[in-house]
């Protein structure tokens, strides 16, 4: 038999056990954030049906969607692209068995058929939190809040959750004129500001046939948000955007929000730093109906310059394509891919995490201790301790090094000697320092050791 060369798609990574702990000390910091602010766990299948997922997200995103069809299935399937559908499929299917207000979070991987590039996958986790049947703009406050809080959480203070609406890009269409097919190339232009800069955006905005009085329109409201921080700024644009856009009706409801948002932002305390209005952020889901955030690191670094590192809004319409009636819904996703990047490089975890999950290590002395080995590990796992066993006949110096190269703090020895005398001998492989304690003291006394 001819051997299999080992590879793997493009855009799907396999995880050494030292990721894998750096991935899951994001996912549990992450966790904790979003129950702290009451939010409950669900989870749902990775397949849906193709008829959940098609016609929610736009003809280019759905250009994504990986289908998934087995040799003789009869249903057309598809995995997810996201976890926001999957959501307003399951909370329409269980409304009955669900409170309202429901706040739900769901970490989980999704799949898309991107070209990868660096902080893109074709396969990534997104973490997930929404919040299904409130109207005001308290529902998006907290959204907002828990993505400034989860990402401080991570270590990060260099970063700015820029928020818009969707109601206020309609009306900034309506004051320059512009209507029906042309707006979708306004906002497709708009939404390369990050990328070409306003001259840029003016230029694209040129070729596009657009009258030079409107494009001077466009380009002086888009500078108004410009590097802008903090409630009381975004306060000020908005109180100077009312007088310049009074003649555009549509605005007016959109600045309100933005207004009641802010408010409750700077009521919640302690995250105005870290936000900031930004009429070029545009966001590509179809489904946004409101106000729209995402958040990007404020970094002079090109090697970190990776996308949004948060993303979300409200979409009031959704959950009505499942049910009688639409629900209004909003939510934010934190990309913990692109975060772990920048994690990496800038070494943000804690000391010694990555190395192994491993406490102690239990050594075997000969075969006649190896069932006194095996008692003595169960102890140190009742006592909370992560124990291996050493599995191998080998001596008890070679029993250590493996200890050291693996990184385990603390061994464990019951030799004929110990086992007579009722003790067990503790090694702390950092400095060396070892200690004889009576058997029954043995989870105690190791776990003060480790400190």
């Amino acid at each position: 038999m001819s051997k299999i060369q080992p590879r793997l798609p493009k855009g799907m990574r396999d995880y050494l056990p030292a990721d894998m702990q750096r991935r899951q000390y994001v996912i549990a910091a992450i966790t904790d954030v979003y129950q702290s602010f009451g939010f409950e766990p669900i989870q749902t299948p990775v397949l849906e049906l193709s008829e959940t997922l098609l016609g929610k997200y736009g003809e280019d995103a759905e250009k994504l969607i990986f289908n998934a069809q087995h040799p003789g299935g009869k249903e057309a399937l598809s995995l997810r692209y996201d976890l926001t559908v999957p959501l307003t499929r399951y909370f329409a299917m269980y409304e009955n068995d669900l409170p309202l207000p429901f706040k739900r979070y769901a970490i989980a991987p999704v799949w898309r058929a991107e070209r990868p590039q660096r902080g893109r996958f074709r396969e990534f986790y997104q973490c997930d939190a929404d919040i299904i049947g409130i109207v005001g703009m308290e529902a998006d406050a907290e959204a907002i809040a828990v993505t400034v809080t989860g990402i401080r959480r991570l270590g990060f203070t260099d970063f700015v959750t820029k928020i818009n609406t969707r109601k206020l890009l309609n009306g900034i269409g309506q004051y320059a004129g512009i209507t029906g097919d042309a707006l979708g190339s306004l906002y497709r232009t708009i939404d390369k500001t990050d990328k070409i800069g306003l001259d840029g955006v003016r230029e694209e905005f040129r070729a596009n046939g657009f009258a030079e009085a409107v494009i001077t329109r466009m380009i002086d409201l888009l500078a108004m948000s410009a590097d802008q921080i903090g409630v009381e700024a975004g306060r000020r644009t908005i109180t100077e955007l009312r007088t310049r856009m009074a003649d555009a009706p549509a605005t007016g409801e959109a600045l309100d929000d933005l207004e009641m948002l802010l408010g409750y932002l700077d009521d919640m305390g302690g995250l105005s730093a870290n936000i900031g209005l930004d009429f070029t952020m545009v966001r590509g889901l179809s489904y946004y109906t409101g106000p729209i955030f995402e958040s990007i690191l404020r970094s002079d670094n090109p090697e970190e310059r990776v996308g949004s590192i948060s993303g979300g809004g409200r979409y009031d319409d959704l959950i009505g394509l499942y049910r009688k009636e639409s629900l209004p819904t909003v939510g934010t996703s934190l990309g913990i891919e692109r975060l772990i990047v920048i994690m990496d490089e800038r070494g943000m975890y804690p000391a010694n995490l990555g190395r192994t999950v491993v406490q102690a290590l239990v050594t075997v002395f000969n075969a006649e201790t190896r069932a006194e080995s095996m008692r003595l590990a169960t102890q140190l796992r009742e006592a909370g301790l992560h124990t291996e066993l050493y599995m191998q006949d080998k001596p008890l110096g070679k029993q250590i090094n493996y200890a050291d190269k693996k990184g385990v703090a603390l061994v464990a020895v019951i030799g004929p000697d110990e086992l007579a005398a009722g003790n067990v001998k503790l090694k702390r492989l950092a400095d060396g320092q070892e200690i004889v304690v009576p058997r029954a003291e043995a989870g105690e006394r190791a776990r003060a050791l480790l400190g």
